[in-house]
């Protein structure tokens, strides 16, 4: 990463421009091209090292608001070129980002802090993502971010597929659709040397089987899913596209905040108790988000308009996530903990508080120029959960350097190890 972007995460024209020297630098071994358009007519491109026919797939910005994938994804070309061993009877490919529309709406590229990361916050909803539209649309309606990252996996039948991701705060885990041996000691030697915590009891990964710590394998498809009333059916996601040729997905998470609270091994004295504790919080919260909507929608004029707006993407997204908060409180409740660690019952108290959280950043942002009084109320509310946030989990920069040097070690031991 150049020293420019060492301390803020670059934007998707600077990825693409990137891109594109890259590919002046080294003709014939590099070559960008677009490979379909957004919903909006923005170009997704496809950057890729070498021809050789054994693939290595890396998607980038998959989620709006998780952007360190962008550098680790530069990172990793401008070493995969330096490197002649790294593309040994191998073709790397960079798929720069895989929402551009997302990405134009989450505007932090630089945040000071939780409260400043939620005041440009954007997420769409489910069915808008497009690793995750497969499990929410049929086959007939998926987006074309969603048939353009299916067909590049077409063409290129990798043998690993890596999506970057991340978190606003916590650790470091690693979701596999397919074991790989090998993997959990150098992930865990980088997250040590550059002081990131591995994230031992993920929500996200709740009940899956264990490679080692912070690896997660996604289960078999008749496992039950541990949080029933989601959607977001890993095992029907873009993530599994990748088996039909024979090859797997490694979806790799670092934090923008660190957490030791998350890698707590510890036994949890009331689990279930806790558990019950979060889930009715999630609910009183929500129901905060969700007065301060209906209060704007029955207020009449541009208030009432705006709120109600089906086509606005930050009041779809909002009002998506606000609908899934009462299946998942009864999800919580309704079994004993899937894990009954500090680190597990840690994770999900800040799942529970990202949910209404980040529903109330999108709404203040919708309403802020036609309804002044709402977006005060969700301000107050956007800036007390931020610094709660922060408080109870001690949260701590991690340098954007350190973010992208784990993602990208994480990168190439996976390759490594997942190398047929």
């Amino acid at each position: 990463m150049s020293p420019l972007l060492e301390s803020r995460y670059p934007t998707v024209a600077e990825l693409v421009f990137s891109a594109r020297v890259l590919a002046l630098q080294w003709p014939g071994l590099c070559e960008l091209r677009e490979v379909g358009v957004s919903r909006a007519g923005r170009p997704l491109h496809l950057l890729s090292v070498g021809r050789a026919r054994r693939a290595v797939l890396v998607v980038a910005g998959a989620h709006a608001n998780e952007p360190a994938g962008g550098g680790t994804l530069l990172s990793l070309a401008r070493r995969v070129l330096h490197e002649r061993e790294l593309r040994d009877g191998t073709s790397w490919h960079f798929l720069l980002c895989a929402d551009p529309d997302g990405a134009s709406l989450h505007v932090t590229p630089a945040p000071r802090s939780l409260y400043d990361y939620h005041m440009g916050f954007f997420r769409p909803a489910g069915p808008e993502q497009p690793e995750w539209a497969p499990a929410a649309l049929p086959p007939g309606r998926l987006p074309p971010e969603t048939l353009a990252l299916t067909g590049v996996i077409d063409e290129l039948r990798p043998y690993l597929q890596v999506s970057l991701h991340g978190t606003d705060l916590g650790g470091s885990w690693v979701q596999l659709t397919r074991d790989v041996p090998g993997l959990a000691e150098p992930f865990a030697k980088s997250a040590a040397e550059l002081h990131i915590p591995v994230e031992t009891g993920a929500s996200d990964a709740a009940g899956w089987p264990t490679s080692g710590p912070g690896v997660r394998v996604m289960p078999e498809p008749e496992a039950a899913p541990a949080y029933p009333s989601l959607t977001d059916d890993a095992r029907r996601s873009t993530w599994y596209h990748a088996h039909r040729y024979g090859g797997l997905t490694a979806v790799i998470e670092v934090p923008m905040w660190a957490s030791d609270l998350v890698d707590d091994p510890a036994p949890h004295p009331a689990p279930d108790a806790a558990i019950h504790r979060l889930a009715e919080r999630l609910l009183r919260d929500a129901e905060e988000v969700r007065r301060v909507l209906e209060d704007a929608r029955g207020a009449g004029g541009t208030g009432g308009t705006v709120a109600g707006r089906v086509d606005c993407p930050l009041v779809r997204a909002a009002t998506w996530g606000l609908e899934l908060v009462p299946g998942l409180a009864a999800d919580l409740v309704r079994t004993p903990a899937a894990d009954g660690t500090r680190a597990y019952v840690g994770s999900v108290d800040a799942f529970v508080r990202r949910v209404p959280l980040r529903a109330a950043a999108m709404l203040r942002r919708a309403l802020g120029a036609v309804d002044g009084r709402a977006a005060a109320r969700l301000e107050r509310l956007v800036a007390l959960w931020s610094e709660e946030f922060a408080v109870r989990f001690r949260a701590r920069w991690v340098p954007v350097g350190h973010q992208v040097e784990h993602q990208s070690r994480t990168v190439l031991a996976t390759a490594h190890h997942a190398r047929p």
